[in-house]
Formats: structure tokens, C-alpha cells, sequence
């Protein structure tokens, strides 16, 4: 009997090492937080506590070229209505490419501007942070200046440096070559070309599997970005007018100026002003948006490709408009499947 007892506290104590180094082997759920004001609604609270949200990447700035000067300049700051109240947050740079391919913007220059910037905004808010994120779809005509400013911020801010990366620069990455970051995100999502026609931009299975096998040779860490928006296409006898963010399905079936003519597309039947857009009688919208099957679809073709396990997968964007569509805990049920 007493073997019989301590063979079963063994297989017992076996099986709950494998469970907990399971669960901590999975990768944690963070937020990209996208807007220019930095404040949490309640159901945004609740989404970060049920997923168990401990680290959120915030937009502070862009950095533009000025429109007289040409110099690089921040654009539209971040202004925290609230102080985040999660573990960690990381400062996101979003760098324009033009501003790399500027010959009147210095690689010390573009760096002190952007580490004064994040520095001055972390005191007036008092926030600390020990990352910095860049993202910038760099090309191979600025390639070279982009490196170098990895490289110069890194040991300027003596703080980790990471880095947004397109499934094209993984591809293709002898030619873009390889930032020296501390770690990369891999963008999963923006794979098309935004278009009248019926195709996804924002996700398109057949375009990502052109690009999945490169994934495994990828000499960086990667973590995951996931879409969770909604956009519409704003079509005028077939040419685009632009991107209507935040506009899903619900709210046009909701709206008796729009008639539904197909699976994705409405018909504006009645000229109307909406959130201060005009839309003539006539007008297509067309909607590109990310369901739940979408995205177990991409974990489980990521996770068949990634030689590793990563660390985070990071959902663009917390905001409550993008949330109407989803379960509140599937942002960890999409992360247990990595």
C-alpha cells in the first residue's frame, strides 16, 4: 500500500511539473495601444485582466519629415489622459522611411531627437522603460542608414532595442539585411495590397504561405503581431477614396443608409455624413476584417513554421471598437497555440 501511495504522489507530482512547465512555456498576451491618447475604458481593463496583460507597447510618436524645415520631427505625441497601470510598458518609435532616405537627416541627429522626445514625455508622465521599440518598413535604399541607427540608439540609451519586421524583410533578408536588435516582431498582418476587388489586405492565407518557409531561418528571436481591426474601403465608381478605421459589418448593418449586396460589401443607398466622411448615394464600403477562425488560422501555420516558441504574441490594437467581434479570453486561447 505505501508503494502504491508513493507511486502516486510521484505521477502526480510528474504530471503538474509537466502542466505548469507547459503553461509557462507559452507565450504571454500583449497589446499594441495605437491612439493618440492614452486612455483605458472598462471593457479595456477587463480584456487586459482576463488575458493576464502585463505588458503593453504604446505608440508615443511618429517621426515625419517637417514640411518646410525637412528636418525629422516628432508628430502627433501620445498625451496620457491616464498613467498604465500594467508591469511594462514599451515606448514605440514609428519611423517613416522618407525620413531615412532624407540627405539633410543625420543618423546622430535623428537619434538624439527621437531618445530626447521618449526621455522628456517618460518625466512629464512618470514613466521608466528598459525597451524601445522602432518600427519602420526600412527598404534596401535605406537600409544602410536604418542599420546604423539600430545601431547608434542601442548604445545611446543603453536600453534593449526592438524591432518591427515585414514577412517580405524576412524573405528577403540578404538583401534588407538583419537590424541588430535585441529582439523583432514578426508583422503578421498588412500582406496585400488594399484593392476594389474581393481580396483581404489585412490578412490573406495564400499570400503568407509564400513567405511562412522563411520564417524558421530568421537569425533574430521573433514574437508575433496578430490583427484584431476593421477597416472599410471607401469605393466611388470603382476608384478608392481611402480607409474608413474602425468600421466593421455590425455598424453598417446597423445603418439604414447602407444596404449589404454581398458577404463584405455594403451599397450606400441614401448620400449621408458619417463620423464626418461623406458618402454619396452610389458608394461601396468594403469591409476587411480578422475573424477568430483567422486567427487560430494563423497561429497554427506560424506555429508549424517558427523555430521557436515565442516570447510574446502582441494583438494590434487595444481598443474597444475591435473587441465586439471576439470572445473576451481569446487573445490567451490564440496564444496557447503557439
Amino acid at each position: 500500500m505505501e508503494f502504491l501511495l508513493k507511486k502516486f504522489f510521484w505521477i502526480t507530482a510528474l504530471l503538474f511539473c509537466l502542466t505548469s512547465c507547459s503553461d509557462t512555456n507559452k507565450p504571454q498576451v500583449a497589446f499594441y495601444y495605437w491612439k493618440t491618447s492614452f486612455y483605458l475604458s472598462q471593457t479595456e481593463k477587463q480584456i487586459l485582466k482576463a488575458n493576464e496583460v502585463q505588458k503593453i507597447y504604446i505608440r508615443y510618436f511618429d517621426v515625419d519629415l517637417h514640411p518646410i524645415t525637412e528636418e525629422a520631427y516628432p508628430r502627433t505625441p501620445i498625451y496620457f489622459v491616464q498613467k498604465p497601470t500594467v508591469k511594462t510598458i514599451v515606448p514605440v518609435v514609428y519611423l517613416k522611411n522618407k525620413v531615412l532616405l532624407s540627405a539633410k537627416v543625420s543618423v546622430p541627429d535623428l537619434v538624439e531627437k527621437v531618445l530626447k522626445m521618449i526621455q522628456e514625455m517618460n518625466t512629464a508622465n512618470q514613466l521608466s522603460c528598459e525597451e524601445i521599440q522602432i518600427d519602420c518598413d526600412w527598404t534596401i535604399q535605406s537600409r544602410d542608414k536604418f542599420m546604423a541607427f539600430i545601431e547608434a540608439i542601442k548604445q545611446k540609451s543603453k536600453k534593449k532595442i526592438s524591432g518591427t519586421i515585414r514577412l517580405h524583410q524576412i524573405k528577403y533578408a540578404e538583401q534588407t539585411k538583419v537590424p541588430p536588435v535585441n529582439s523583432a516582431v514578426l508583422m503578421y498582418y498588412n500582406m496585400g495590397t488594399i484593392a476594389v476587388q474581393s481580396l483581404n489586405s489585412i490578412y490573406d492565407r495564400s499570400i503568407a504561405q509564400k513567405y511562412l518557409k522563411s520564417v524558421a531561418n530568421y537569425p533574430l528571436p521573433l514574437k508575433v503581431a496578430l490583427p484584431i481591426y476593421a477597416w472599410g474601403i471607401h469605393i466611388r465608381e470603382n476608384r478608392i477614396l481611402g480607409l474608413r478605421s474602425k468600421l466593421t459589418i455590425e455598424d453598417l448593418q446597423l445603418d439604414h443608409h447602407f444596404s449589404m449586396i454581398s458577404d463584405t460589401q455594403f451599397e450606400v443607398n441614401e448620400s449621408n455624413f458619417r463620423t464626418g466622411v461623406f458618402y454619396r448615394k452610389g458608394d461601396v464600403v468594403k469591409i476587411e476584417a480578422i475573424t477568430t477562425r483567422d486567427l487560430k488560422e494563423m497561429a497554427d501555420d506560424l506555429s508549424d513554421n517558427l523555430s521557436d516558441t515565442p516570447e510574446e504574441i502582441i494583438f494590434y490594437d487595444l481598443d474597444e471598437a475591435n473587441f465586439k467581434n471576439y470572445e473576451t479570453t481569446v487573445y490567451k486561447e490564440i496564444s496557447n497555440r503557439f
